[in-house]
């Protein structure tokens, strides 16, 4: 099976740090839409290595150069479930 490569960039709504941290303990962008921040897909690219190179262009962007440690990549494979039970809201 084939792999894809999602890039992702969470703008984030509360600006009470500058620069932005929303980052947790492992480095990974956190996004809470209830706040208000808003996940973006940058593109699908074949390899993590050409979705780096995006990150690179687009930190000087922007929007983007605001939170450049924003930037998420996830790695997907075609035609596999990755969402295999329900869900529960929480309120």
């Amino acid at each position: 099976m084939a792999d894809v490569v999602l890039l992702f960039h969470i703008s984030h709504a509360s600006r009470d740090e500058a620069p932005p941290s929303h980052l947790d303990e492992y480095g990974d962008p956190l996004c809470d839409g209830q706040a208000g921040d808003e996940p973006k897909i940058l593109g699908v690219y074949s390899s993590a290595a050409i979705a780096q190179a995006r990150i690179e262009s687009a930190r000087t962007l922007p929007g983007f150069k605001d939170e450049p440690d924003c930037f998420q990549v996830a790695s997907y494979t075609l035609d596999k479930d990755e969402w295999t039970e329900g869900f529960v809201l929480l309120s």
